[in-house]
């Protein structure tokens, strides 16, 4: 997943749950074809295929990170390598990085270079969020009841259309997955590809962290997610844009960010981070000498 960004961190739930909330199908079926368990059963293996794809890193990719709020706009290339992902930041507020800021960047990266232990850290922050990811799977098929709501389009062609909504009575193990009991939305599977184009999703009421005790996130937040392949039979997300307020004891936050990612490419598989920083360095400063 792109974009490992503290501030998201606490809703990673969310975030990581969406892009694989989907089950696998073959052919258009019509809307009355399906029964309940049918449904249910197809997500099931469907949630166990998508577990293995999420463990697959055989094809690395490089893209663009445009992330936008109200009060600020960043845009990264990252490189996927075998030790974690690796970024540069290349313009604020759609405008190049001041000399002040490119200096900090490049201190940033040679602070990468020199100490692996700091990206070993971002890799280990990055295997757990896929231990999230994991165990989040495993539970979807109990968290929610899924049904069939027809056929329609997207940019990606032909998709088949589910609502799901919270299971009454599936009973959260743990902090992370109490949040699913608040959460209903949809699902558009593309139909040739059996991948997932979209998926929105709404707080129907407000979700309890710890019983209200730790947090809370309000009732009327939502996320919608696209997903396209972006070459080579690669589906990755291509926009992610949520709108939540968020309660931790006495602190509030509110997130209403975008980001989109675009001009994927992929990379020879078992690139080393350090390979890849010196990538991103060599396109920046023929960025650089383009623009003069």
């Amino acid at each position: 997943m792109p974009a490992k960004l503290d501030t998201m961190r606490k809703l990673m739930p969310f975030l990581l749950l969406f892009p694989w909330a989907a089950a696998v199908f073959g052919q258009p079926v019509a809307a009355t074809a399906l029964a309940p368990a049918q449904v249910q059963a197809m997500v099931e293996r469907a949630l166990a295929s998508e577990a293995r794809a999420t463990q697959d890193t055989s094809r690395p990719m490089r893209f663009r990170l445009r992330r936008s709020s109200p009060r600020l706009t960043s845009t990264k290339e990252i490189i996927e390598t075998r030790e974690g992902d690796v970024a540069r930041l290349v313009a604020i507020n759609d405008q190049p990085l001041s000399p002040a800021d490119e200096q900090r960047e490049e201190a940033r990266l040679d602070a990468l270079l020199s100490d692996a232990g700091r990206q070993g850290r971002l890799r280990a922050r990055e295997q757990s969020d896929i231990g999230i990811v994991l165990k989040l799977l495993r539970i979807l098929p109990q968290a929610f009841t899924y049904e069939y709501a027809g056929t329609g389009q997207s940019s990606s062609g032909s998709v088949e259309k589910f609502r799901f909504r919270p299971n009454p009575a599936f009973s959260p193990p743990d902090l992370e997955t109490q949040a699913l009991t608040a959460m209903i939305g949809e699902v558009w599977i593309d139909a040739a590809s059996e991948r997932v184009a979209r998926l929105e999703g709404h707080l129907q009421q407000d979700a309890n962290y710890g019983w209200g005790i730790l947090g809370k996130l309000d009732k009327g937040g939502w996320i919608v997610i696209e997903q396209a392949d972006v070459g080579a039979g690669q589906w990755r997300i291509t926009r992610c844009q949520m709108k939540m307020d968020l309660r931790i004891l006495f602190k509030s936050r509110s997130f209403d960010t975008a980001q989109e990612m675009s001009q994927y490419a992929p990379i020879p598989n078992g690139l080393s981070y350090r390979q890849a920083i010196h990538m991103l360095r060599a396109a920046a400063g023929s960025s650089a000498q383009g623009g003069r």
